[in-house]
């Protein structure tokens, strides 16, 4: 990093924030999201089959309400709700209020019950789905100086990084609680998550009653990375992150600080296990008796597969946050998060 302060320059969340949503940013491509990386969503429809199995549990744990709210946060051009709206049966796409919040305008094309909203509906009963979200609300980055005193990360929309003031106030409470830095050797990183777990207690707090679900990239407190983990994407490729509009801004959530009270973490691997994403070969007898049915059978492990892979999209974490006591038991815990 950079010594000197220079005319400028902002916290990453700051210009972040502009880069991401700002006017001409990234998520306002015409491209989308879709067009730089891929997620559990464009890997396979199974992915929205398996959404669609929790909110039929959440349904069932609600006692079947006139009307159930699915909220898509982070939608992207509205590839999740569009999958989950399709693999609803006819009674409950009936009573079906399907939301997709994004910041960018609504795209062409989209299936007109799909209400697009910039901010989640108040006051809904339902599942609250955050698929990849909490990885871009923007946060401000912190460095171990040469004493071992966090100091601020300041960047120029180039990329070059400067030094800032030491952490103060609130951000320096959440690091010695989350992310201790104090005292670390000279070069060490974090990222301040505070914004996230305000931003994520804002959307759990729109459901009257129901689930609402992040997953992310994550990581724990007793494991995160000593460097942090902000980084970039573009046209497919990890990149350098450049707050300059012409890629992603990312970095893994610390899911643990998100978490409220009776909250549950699991990882993606047996959370789309319990929801019948089931990645089995099938029964090579099937190949002879109805050749058809064992091709699409194959293809569907091999989705399922992707899905779950330990070392991939499996080890995504979920973090599952009931409202009431009806939705507080719908997928089991991990006993490990990050297989």
């Amino acid at each position: 990093m950079t010594s000197g302060r220079a005319s400028g320059t902002r916290t990453w969340r700051a210009a972040a924030e502009a880069a991401l949503y700002g006017p001409g940013g990234f998520y306002h491509r015409p491209e989308g999201p879709a067009g730089h990386f891929r997620t559990s969503v464009h890997a396979s429809p199974l992915y929205a089959g398996a959404v669609a199995e929790l909110l039929r549990r959440v349904d069932a744990a609600l006692g079947h309400p006139a009307e159930l709210a699915f909220t898509d946060l982070g939608a992207g051009r509205g590839e999740l709700v569009s999958g989950v709206l399709a693999h609803c049966p006819p009674e409950l796409a009936a009573r079906l209020r399907p939301y997709a919040v994004e910041r960018a305008a609504r795209p062409a094309g989209l299936d007109e019950r799909i209400l697009w909203r910039d901010a989640p509906p108040e006051g809904v009963t339902g599942l609250l789905f955050a698929n990849e979200w909490l990885d871009n609300v923007p946060l401000d980055v912190v460095e171990a100086d040469g004493a071992g005193t966090p100091r601020l990360v300041l960047v120029q929309e180039d990329g070059e990084e400067l030094p800032g003031d030491p952490v103060s106030g609130a951000d320096a409470d959440w690091l010695a609680r989350w992310w201790p830095v104090e005292g670390a050797p000279p070069g060490s990183r974090a990222e301040i998550g505070r914004t996230r777990d305000e931003a994520w207690a804002r959307a759990v707090g729109t459901l009257r009653a129901g689930l609402a679900v992040a997953v992310d990239y994550a990581h724990e407190r007793e494991s995160r990375p000593p460097f942090g983990t902000l980084t970039g994407f573009r046209e497919g490729r990890e990149v350098r992150p450049v707050p300059d509009g012409s890629c992603d801004i990312t970095a893994h959530v610390a899911l643990d600080a998100c978490a409220g009270p009776d909250a549950r973490l699991t990882n993606q691997r047996d959370a789309l296990r319990a929801l019948g994403v089931d990645g089995s070969r099938p029964p090579l007898s099937l190949a002879s008796t109805d050749p058809a049915a064992y091709v699409r059978a194959l293809g569907a492990a091999g989705e399922a597969g992707e899905l779950t892979a330990p070392g991939g999209l499996g080890a995504f974490g979920w973090l599952l946050q009931p409202v009431g006591r009806e939705c507080a038991d719908l997928l089991p815990p991990a006993e490990k998060l990050f297989p």
